[in-house]
């Protein structure tokens, strides 16, 4: 057990030509995973039942404290963490949950498009990178935005299942 987290891992017996590969810092892997609310909310995401994820650790395209807790898994393991609200994405901050004007989000949002609350809406960063936030509330001044990840402080749990790893 990793401190922390609950977990429960089955792992395959070793191969003939010897021990299964394992999940290291910079690994690729084929995998499938669930992510679901802890609370029985359901799944938020699941490639169970579809294909699977393909992607190499450390590279930004899974949160990296799920990332850490793929490390040492063997190929063909199926593992199942609970994760504490807060040490996937953080905690809710207050300070994320911001009110723009209404003549700074027009000048920043599709003009095209229709907005209502709990739609998610892209915002250009300054370095020209992009950010988004969930649209809370909207009306002829402005808006209210909460930018944090939707599962900041949310206890969740981490499905996976290796099918490959190089």
């Amino acid at each position: 057990m990793r401190a922390g987290w609950a977990i429960d891992v089955s792992e395959p017996s070793k191969t003939p030509a010897g021990e299964a590969a394992r999940v290291g810092p910079d690994s690729f892997l084929t995998l499938h995973y669930r992510l679901s609310l802890a609370d029985g909310g359901g799944d938020v995401i699941s490639t169970f039942g579809g294909k699977p994820a393909t992607f190499q650790l450390g590279h930004g395209q899974l949160a990296e404290p799920l990332e850490r807790l793929l490390h040492g898994l063997a190929d063909g393991a199926h593992a199942v963490f609970d994760v504490a609200p807060g040490q996937a994405w953080g905690e809710r901050n207050p300070e994320l949950v911001q009110r723009l004007s209404r003549a700074v989000f027009d000048a920043n949002a599709d003009p095209d498009a229709s907005y209502e609350p709990g739609d998610v809406i892209d915002f250009p960063r300054p370095d020209g990178g992009r950010f988004a936030g969930v649209l809370k509330a909207i009306d002829d001044n402005g808006v209210l935005v909460d930018f944090n990840h939707p599962l900041a402080g949310q206890p969740v749990r981490f499905e996976v299942r290796i099918l490959g790893v190089l």
